[in-house]
């Protein structure tokens, strides 16, 4: 009986949360259309172009056994550090570089491949998620805060982080592998990796041209999935701040800022970074009540912490793998949490000492930002993003009317 309570009450949040979203579009259609240009641009201009090369090489590399090879490798150190098999070292390296949602997607294939149990790739996909550092040197840093000093404190603070995260929740789920035959770490072999690398592609006998194929298809058909959640996202917090929703919400994070001892005016930005990373980073650079040390703790917590945007994302990819959401979307609480106190820890060490500690209290808007390898990446990005994005979309398109047509010359 108090489930089915609980399942109608459900029931009638969810169709109330559609109905309002129904009727904000209809009441501000201009502000939704700018905020649904905005996630597009995005989208089309860095999210695609970035991401895509990593996906096709990723499937790529599971095809071909490289990934059970490193597998082989990488056991006696994944397995004794975070209760996974050495492939989670794959997954965990490609998130790092690639960024959001990469681990999420390899940790579901790698468990699709049965080349983890439920229980690991709860954990794998708990830390192998992170902003990549096109991102936090070239966007954050050189691009909102004009201060590439800024990146590297940002940068090992985040990952420091997500090691953290890692460390903790290999105990979790420990209780449920209870009676199960414990797995021993498989002491460093070359030969015998080489073995399985030889094994693993032999099992695929697929040609070239078809693995090649499916790889762009998959990799497509998941940054489609991401561009359709970061619009919607960019669409629902433009809403609540026309609704004026915004304001009433960043005042109950207010109490939570000013435990942490971080100044109110940052309520707002930090409430949007919880939607939207990119915004959300913006909007803290553009706070002159905060001082530079208060921008970069809140923006470290919000990059960890992902935002909705891209827990959604993680949330459709684990659900396609039957991989629950919940340990991920704790692990990132602990990850901003973990971010946000190594900022803290390493400002005077990192950023103080290295750049002068009167430079360290200059606004961040009269810093000139030199012409370094990420921020000429990410200008690169923007300038030649979208004409990459249109190419293989074309390439997408070529590839499923010709798989449609095979499919229907077949007996």
């Amino acid at each position: 009986m108090k489930r089915n309570w609980e399942a109608k009450w459900k029931t009638v949040l969810l169709a109330s949360a559609a109905t309002l979203f129904a009727f904000s579009l209809i009441c501000y259609p201009k502000q939704s259309l700018e905020a649904s240009i905005r996630g597009l641009t995005m989208w089309w201009e860095v999210v695609f172009p970035s991401l895509l090369p990593f996906f096709i090489v990723s499937e790529l590399l599971i095809s071909f056994g490289v990934v059970s090879f490193l597998g082989v490798l990488l056991e006696p150190l994944m397995r004794p550090l975070f209760r996974v098999p050495g492939v989670g070292g794959f997954a965990w390296a490609m998130g790092m570089a690639s960024g959001y949602p990469s681990g999420a997607k390899l940790t579901a294939r790698l468990y699709q491949e049965k080349q983890l149990t439920t229980i690991e790739a709860e954990r794998l996909s708990s830390f192998t998620n992170s902003s990549n550092p096109l991102f936090i040197f070239g966007a954050v840093s050189a691009g909102f805060f004009n201060n590439p000093h800024l990146g590297l404190v940002l940068a090992l603070s985040h990952y420091l982080g997500n090691i953290s995260v890692g460390l903790i929740m290999r105990f979790h789920g420990i209780w449920k592998e209870q009676g199960q035959p414990k797995r021993r770490p498989r002491p460093f072999s070359l030969p015998y990796a080489l073995r399985t690398l030889h094994r693993t592609r032999l099992k695929n006998e697929q040609p070239l041209g078809k693995l090649l194929g499916d790889a762009v298809r998959s990799s497509v058909q998941t940054l489609l999935m991401i561009g359709g959640f970061i619009i919607l996202f960019s669409v629902i917090n433009k809403l609540l701040y026309m609704m004026h929703l915004t304001e009433q919400l960043a005042q109950l994070l207010g109490h939570l800022l000013r435990l942490a001892q971080l100044p109110e005016q940052l309520d707002i930005p930090v409430f949007s970074g919880l939607f939207e990373i990119t915004l959300g980073s913006q909007m803290i650079s553009q706070t002159n009540e905060a001082t530079l040390m208060e921008k970069a703790v809140a923006t470290s917590f919000i990059l960890a912490f992902g935002g909705f945007s891209v827990q959604a994302q993680v949330a459709s990819i684990l659900a396609e793998a039957n991989i629950r959401f919940q340990p991920f979307f704790i692990a990132r609480l602990l990850h901003g949490v973990f971010a946000a106190l190594f900022t803290y820890l390493l400002w005077k060490p990192l950023y103080v000492r290295a750049v002068g500690g009167e430079r360290a209290n200059i606004p961040t808007f009269l810093h000139a930002a030199p012409g370094s390898v990420w921020d000429e990446g990410w200008r690169w990005l923007q300038q030649y993003g979208p004409l990459m994005t249109l190419l293989f979309l074309c390439l997408y398109i070529w590839l499923m009317v010709k798989a449609a047509s095979e499919s229907r010359g077949r007996p």
